[in-house]
């Protein structure tokens, strides 16, 4: 059994686990588990809960109520043993800027009490890896943020932790950066380490083996991206073009064939029980209304229309719930 993972081979495993502020409720009952050498994602919105669920599972916060294991162990009684199996990395890098670039992973693995012999190797690999052998010895606070998101990530995996957790890491860096940090996740990944990541960004979420949809606090669905596109939007969806799409939104908004429509790059994304039907009647209303209609067609769901479309469904069901006697 590798070490830092359950017998049946479970990173994390999370039960109706939740968070209290006062009165606010900020984790809602989840539940979910993260297989060894995983890419999961935690997408929702900013406020819906994916950072205090990530501080809970880092030993960082404590649960209100429910519970969960991490490497094996409990999240609640034995949270600085879990500190030890794991890799933390903010969406601020936690880095000293004040400090070199050396200074810092000097500082790191002080903190991670690595072994004299073990130092040297580990901060060769790091400064290997964000590209920085050649600024070593620069101030950090100078550094772009693509470096500074490399050498945050170098700092957090110093130790060699089986389990990464990365908390909104590519929030304010360019799409170049992006995608060399990526590449270096699945080059973890490919290690057998865990790595549990938190974002809003929907390109970012297609890049993971599983994804856990969470909003106002709660697990609203999980799966593979592909999973979840065919399985859980059972609307048929229609990409509009025409001229002037902000306007035309609100006339598709009025007619009954639509269940919700949204802007979605130069034209618009129509969500309907029947795509047929809701066609028809669209290109009614807009050449009735003077648009000039480029095309009207039948799509597959992007990962954006799911988590739009579970959105309204909760939604619905939460005011269903409310007006009932």
């Amino acid at each position: 059994m590798a070490a830092g993972y359950e017998k049946n081979g479970k990173a994390v495993v999370v039960r109706a686990l939740v968070r209290r502020f006062g009165s606010f409720v900020a984790v809602d009952g989840i539940s979910f588990e993260v297989e060894q050498g995983e890419i999961f994602g935690f997408l929702g919105p900013n406020g819906a809960g994916k950072s205090t669920t990530i501080r809970i599972l880092c030993g960082i916060l404590a649960p209100s109520s429910g519970g969960g294991t991490v490497a094996g162990l409990d999240i609640g009684a034995q949270a600085e043993l879990v500190k030890a199996q794991i890799g933390y990395m903010s969406q601020k890098f936690s880095l000293y800027e004040d400090l070199t670039v050396e200074e810092n992973i000097d500082f790191y693995s002080g903190i991670y009490r690595l072994a004299p012999e073990k130092k040297q190797e580990r901060k060769r690999w790091v400064l290997e890896m964000a590209g920085l052998e050649q600024h070593r010895s620069r101030r950090t606070g100078i550094l772009s943020a693509g470096w500074k998101q490399r050498l945050a990530l170098g700092c957090a995996i110093l130790h060699q932790p089986p389990i990464l957790f990365l908390d909104e890491p590519t929030s304010g860096v360019d799409p170049l950066s992006r995608r060399r940090f990526w590449d270096l996740i699945y080059e973890l990944s490919g290690q057998g380490i865990t790595v549990f990541i938190t974002t809003h960004y929907m390109d970012e979420a297609e890049h993971c083996h599983r994804l856990g949809l969470i909003y106002r606090g709660k697990l609203i669905a999980t799966g593979s991206p592909d999973s979840l596109k065919k399985a859980q939007m059972p609307e048929q969806l229609l990409e509009v073009v025409c001229d002037r799409p902000q306007d035309a939104l609100g006339e598709m908004e009025t007619l009954p064939e639509i269940q919700g429509a949204a802007l979605f790059g130069r034209g618009l994304h129509v969500v309907a029980a029947d795509a047929e039907s809701a066609s028809s009647a669209i290109s009614r209303r807009l050449t009735m209304r003077g648009y000039k209609i480029e095309r009207i067609e039948k799509i597959a769901p992007s990962l954006e229309d799911v988590f739009v479309s579970l959105i309204r469904q909760h939604d619905q069901s939460e005011a269903n719930r409310e007006t009932r006697p």
